[in-house]
C-alpha cells in the first residue's frame, strides 16, 4: 500500500541554507514516487528570508515563524548589543509558534539546513519528539546547528573536515553526506554555452576562466579582475558574472580593452539556466568561497582561486577556502586581495594544463555529487 512520508523542512535566510534543503524535498520525493509513495512537506521560515519565495514558488505549504537574528562579533561584549537581545527575545515567542506547526503536522522528519530560522523548529522538534536531523554547509558548523547539536537525531555534515569539531557527544550521530548540488548543474554543455552566450570570438585554444561573485555580484571581485584583464585576455578567455546592478559600470570601465582581446571577454550581469553550460566550459573558476559554490566546484572537479567574503559570519568562506587549499584542491587568496596577489594564484594554472588536472583530480576527491541522496538515506533511516 502507498503511504505518505512527512517532512518539516526549516533553513534559509540566504541561498546557502534555502537551496540545498530544496535539493533534498524534491531528491527525496523522487524517491518516493519511485516506490509508489508521496511526500507531504511543510516549509517553515521567516516572512522575509529567500524561502519564503523559494517554497511558494515550488507550491510547498510555507508556514511563517518569528524569530531573531544573532550577530556575531570578535568582541564578545558586543553580542550583547541591544539589537542582538531584542532579537533574542524573539526567539521563545517563533519556538512556541514552531511547536504548534510541529505538534498539529507531525512530521516524521524534521530536517533543519540552518540559519537562525531554524533553532524554532529544531527546538520544536525536540519538545514534540519527532526527529531531527541536522545538515550543515559548511566545514565548521553554524550557529543554529552548534544550538541543535544536542537535540538532533542525526547530523549530516558535507566534509569529513567537520567531524572532529562536533561536540563529541554528537559525533555518534554524524554523517558525511556532501552538501546537495542541483542535479542540473551536473549535465552541462561546453559546446552549448559557446552558442547560448554568442562566444564566438572565444579561442577555444585558451582555457576558459569563469569569474563569478554570486547572483548580485561581488565589487572586491569585479575590481581585482578588471585591474588584470589585460594579462588574463592575453591567456584565458573570460565569462565574467559581476552582478546586474555592476554591470553598466563595469562595461564601461571595460570599453576600452583592445578589439582582440574584447572578443575573449564576456561580460554579463548575471547567469541562470546557462550556469551548467558555462560551468561545463571552465577550465578555472575565480569566485567566493561559500559553501554552495565549494559543492558545486568540487563536484565538477574544476580548479578554483577562491577569493573570501571577509564579512561572513564566523568567518566562514575563509575556512572553506582554507580546507581546500590544504588539500590542493583549490587556491585562495586568504591575505590581502590586490591584483598582484590574484595573479600570483591564477598565472601558474593559467601556464599548466598539468597544474590544472591535478587541482581538479583532487577536487574531485572532495566532491559528493550523490550529496543529495545521501542526505535523503539519512532522513528516511532517521525516521526508522
Amino acid at each position: 500500500m502507498a503511504t505518505t512520508f512527512r517532512l518539516i523542512v526549516t533553513g534559509g535566510g540566504t541561498g546557502g541554507h534555502t537551496y540545498p534543503a530544496l535539493t533534498a524535498v524534491r531528491t527525496l520525493a523522487a524517491r518516493l514516487a519511485r516506490s509508489g509513495d508521496t511526500l507531504d512537506v511543510v516549509w517553515i521560515g521567516t516572512a522575509d528570508g529567500l524561502e519564503a519565495r523559494i517554497a511558494p514558488a515550488e507550491k510547498i505549504p510555507f508556514a511563517v515563524v518569528t524569530t531573531g537574528k544573532i550577530r556575531r562579533y570578535r568582541n564578545r561584549l558586543k553580542m550583547l548589543s541591544p539589537t542582538n537581545l531584542m532579537d533574542m527575545a524573539r526567539v521563545p515567542l517563533g519556538v512556541a509558534q514552531a511547536r504548534r506547526i510541529v505538534s498539529g503536522f507531525r512530521p516524521d522528519v524534521v530536517l533543519a539546513t540552518g540559519g537562525y530560522v531554524a533553532v524554532p523548529a529544531g527546538l520544536a522538534a525536540r519538545m514534540c519528539e519527532r526527529p531531527l536531523v541536522l545538515h550543515e554547509q559548511t566545514v565548521r558548523l553554524g550557529l543554529a546547528n552548534r544550538r541543535l547539536a544536542g537535540s538532533a537525531t542525526r547530523i549530516a555534515v558535507s566534509s569529513e573536515s567537520t567531524l572532529p569539531l562536533l561536540p563529541e557527544s554528537a559525533r555518534r550521530n554524524a554523517v558525511v553526506t556532501g552538501n546537495p548540488v542541483r542535479p542540473e548543474l551536473l549535465t552541462g554543455q561546453a559546446g552549448r554555452a559557446v552558442e547560448r552566450l554568442g562566444l564566438s570570438g572565444f579561442d577555444r585554444r585558451l582555457p576558459t576562466v569563469y569569474v563569478t561573485g554570486g547572483a548580485r555580484g561581488a565589487q572586491q571581485i569585479n575590481d581585482v579582475v578588471r585591474d588584470v584583464l589585460p594579462w588574463l585576455l592575453s591567456h584565458a578567455n573570460v565569462i565574467h558574472q559581476c552582478g546586474p546592478e555592476k554591470e553598466e559600470a563595469l562595461r564601461g570601465e571595460t570599453a576600452t580593452l583592445p578589439p582582440e582581446l574584447a572578443a575573449r571577454y564576456h561580460l554579463t550581469g548575471y547567469v541562470g539556466t546557462e550556469l551548467p553550460d558555462v560551468l561545463a566550459l571552465a577550465d578555472m573558476v575565480i569566485s567566493r568561497s561559500g559553501a554552495g559554490t565549494l559543492a558545486e566546484v568540487t563536484a565538477l572537479g574544476k580548479p578554483a582561486v577562491f577569493i573570501p567574503l571577509a564579512t561572513a559570519a564566523g568567518d566562514e568562506q575563509a575556512h572553506n577556502a582554507r580546507h581546500l587549499q590544504r588539500a590542493g584542491a583549490a587556491a585562495a587568496l586568504l591575505g590581502e586581495v590586490t591584483p598582484t596577489t590574484l595573479r600570483q594564484e591564477v598565472e601558474p594554472l593559467l601556464l599548466s594544463p598539468t597544474r590544472r588536472a591535478t587541482m581538479a583530480a583532487q577536487a574531485r576527491v572532495h566532491g559528493k555529487p550523490d550529496a543529495a541522496d545521501r542526505l535523503v538515506d539519512v532522513i528516511l533511516s532517521a525516521a526508522g
